[in-house]
């Protein structure tokens, strides 16, 4: 049985690249832990900026709620 992987998007507010990231619920508590925000560094122009898990994973945000699993 495959675990389901979540789609974590974001972009860099300076340069514009983007990150893609698929991960499973296990690993995004284990990454980003308990918050509303994720942290993330770009890859380009090493610019560490947060962004909102509701606009980088809609489908985590609303299916699993960080808090309370």
């Amino acid at each position: 049985m495959t675990k389901k992987k979540y789609r974590i998007e974001t972009t860099c507010p300076k340069c514009g690249c983007s990150a893609v990231n698929h991960l499973s619920s296990e690993e995004i508590k284990e990454k980003f832990g308990d918050v509303p925000n994720v942290d993330m560094e770009c890859h380009e122009c090493l610019l560490q900026y947060s962004t909102p898990m509701e606009t980088a994973c809609p489908e985590w945000d609303k299916e699993c709620r960080l808090k309370g699993q």
